[in-house]
């Protein structure tokens, strides 16, 4: 972590609850059907045209292998700025911002390979009210450029 205090989006994907660098945000809009791309992996559901940008748009609960995918009013789309690009990520619900310090993010355990955790900053517990919840920190930019999205041939937003 670069400074003392970090703040993050926290949004679910079905049971868990991931956290995002709000610096990464763009915008939050309600979810709307895109226009597919013919042999795109399932997990890009196509494109979107916001304000003449034309956007990927990612469902990470697919991408996941989540099986329970539903669009309800709920539904989301965070706009994402990363690697000189402009994305789209759907998730189940947006929750809040949080503000974090680095001595509250712990490292993501080690899987021995059986589970990747090479998209995971760290793990936080966050304390509201009277309740606890974990956070999966995850580094957004690191995931979205990795080969097996394959968002490396999309043109960049400022091309």
């Amino acid at each position: 972590m670069k400074s003392n205090n970090n703040e993050f989006l926290s949004f679910q994907l079905g049971e868990e609850q991931y956290g995002i660098d709000i610096l990464k945000v763009q915008e939050i809009r309600g979810y709307e059907p895109s226009t597919r791309l013919a042999n795109a992996p399932a997990f890009i559901l196509g494109v979107l045209n916001l304000r003449g940008v034309i956007v990927p748009v990612l469902d990470m609960r697919i991408k996941f292998g989540m099986t329970d995918v539903h669009y309800g009013s709920q539904t989301v789309t965070i706009v994402l700025n990363v690697a000189d690009r402009v994305i789209g990520m759907v998730v189940d619900a947006v929750q809040d911002v949080v503000a974090l310090q680095a001595q509250d993010i712990k490292p993501a355990p080690e899987f021995n390979g059986a589970v990747s955790s090479q998209h995971i900053m760290g793990i936080a517990t966050v304390e509201q009210a009277d309740q606890t919840r974990m956070l999966i920190l995850m580094d957004i930019e690191k995931l979205v450029t990795s080969a097996d999205m394959g968002l490396s041939s999309l043109t960049p937003a400022n091309a």
